[in-house]
């Protein structure tokens, strides 16, 4: 079972914006901004364990060398700017900072949205604004996703007498919407959010049939895909609205730019990954196994969102396109006794004892073998210090999880929920992923 990258496209029309002092609310309204990244075909397995599915299309790719937008880094200062100063209020920073997260170019500005979620936590025992459930439920979910200490307690001030939210929220919609968004980053013993949660989906799911088709969306959208547990960068182009004002307008030019500038960027890193594998030979070779690179580099990007990471995320689409072949072996091509012994190679990582193997699976260990090294290679460079143990010891561990699922449907054993699960947090492979890109992450 090897991890899924498949990311749904599907978000919010848009997000409640702070109400300037002499204007109305701006609605939100859908401007779609769509990318052009090439989508991939599923696959399936049939019952003579043949795969079904086909390599991903060759799109044509268009790369984006125009650099004449010299303005784009006096935006970025205007933009700063603004926020340093109109991010002294306290709901407009915080709906500013929302805005731009949701927009995923939060990476330019974490110094100013460092600086006023710092002013926010040292005034949060003092800041009265007990009866805005927006405001509160914002900023709770804001500071804690940032690694800040917030007592879910901010929330019992919306409660009654009898301990239940009070009955009057249920008119306050973006209230609603917001808190239901807190509710996500709820942690083990928190009552209080396991209560908000339900509370507001309960009140938010039965308005969709009342509310205007913005709202309804807005609504809709957050319920099934809540800011905390999405993609900013996959959802960000559906965060522009036709009608916007003041510091709003600002900062869509400059997401609309900077989307242009990092899917242009993206499109160079496709064309290196697709010479690497093609290169690498592995579709010829091994003409039973997924020929997916794209589906594979969408993992790395999922993973690695900031532009600066253009390296890391080329190199660990690498790793990535491993744990799909390794999968092909274990779920449609590899014999049970086959797989016993390609498991126990990769235990012991020895090379002599893969010359025993199998061809299609020496091919296989051989590119294990080449991109582990490489890789390793390339942070002891950097860091002076060899990671290639633990990057085999992850290998290991996800072919013996591999080889418990082979085991089951070889002697057709139903494993209990307990079982799969316990045993699929490895299969998935995403502790590969996790392991390899922390040595990347090491380097920013």
């Amino acid at each position: 079972m090897a991890l899924s990258c498949s990311v749904s496209l599907t978000a919010a029309s848009g997000w409640p914006f702070p109400q300037n002092r002499n204007s109305e609310r701006v609605k939100p309204i859908l401007k779609e901004f769509k990318p052009t990244l090439p989508s991939t075909k599923k696959w399936s397995v049939s019952q003579k364990q043949t795969l079904a599915f086909g390599p991903t299309k060759q799109y044509p790719i268009t790369i984006n060398n125009d650099d004449s937008d010299t303005g784009y880094a006096e935006k970025l200062q205007t933009f700063k700017h603004i926020l340093r100063k109109e991010g002294e209020e306290p709901i407009q920073g915080l709906a500013m900072i929302d805005a731009i997260q949701r927009l995923s170019i939060d990476y330019h500005f974490q110094e100013e949205i460092d600086s006023i979620l710092t002013r926010q936590s040292m005034l949060l025992s003092t800041i009265h604004s007990d009866n805005n459930l927006y405001e509160v439920a914002l900023r709770f979910r804001l500071l804690r996703q940032q690694g800040y200490h917030v007592s879910a307690g901010v929330f019992d001030t919306f409660k009654d007498n009898e301990g239940r939210f009070k009955q009057q929220l249920s008119s306050d919609i973006m209230g609603l919407v917001s808190l239901y968004e807190a509710s996500q980053l709820s942690i083990r013993g928190e009552d209080v959010l396991d209560e908000a949660g339900d509370y507001s989906y309960q009140l938010l799911h039965s308005s969709l049939t009342h509310l205007d088709y913005n709202q309804a969306r807005l609504v809709r959208n957050s319920l099934d895909h809540p800011h905390h547990k999405s993609l900013a960068s996959f959802t960000a182009k559906y965060y522009f609205n036709d009608d916007p004002n003041g510091w709003i307008s600002e900062l869509q030019e400059l997401a609309k730019t900077e989307f242009q500038r990092v899917q242009s960027q993206h499109q160079h890193e496709i064309v290196e990954i697709l010479k690497w594998w093609k290169d690498l030979g592995l579709s010829t070779e091994l003409r039973f196994a997924r020929d997916q690179p794209l589906k594979w580099y969408m993992c790395s990007m999922s993973c690695l969102t900031d532009p600066s990471l253009s390296e890391q995320r080329i190199e660990l689409t690498k790793p990535v396109s491993m744990i799909y072949i390794i999968d092909d072996i274990f779920d449609v091509h590899g014999t049970l006794d086959e797989l016993v012994c390609f498991t126990e190679v990769i235990n012991r990582w020895d090379i002599a004892a893969a010359e025993q193997l199998p061809d299609y699976m020496k091919i296989c260990f051989k590119a294990l073998n080449n991109i582990t090294n490489e890789i390793s290679y390339k942070i002891y460079k950097e860091h002076g210090w060899n990671p290639v143990d633990s990057l085999r010891k992850a290998w290991a561990s996800l072919c013996r999880a591999f080889l418990v699922e082979a085991r089951w449907f070889a002697s057709g054993k139903l494993p209990s929920g307990e079982e799969y699960l316990k045993n699929g947090i490895v299969s998935s492979g995403v502790h590969v992923v996790l392991v390899t890109s922390s040595f990347y992450w090491a380097k920013v």
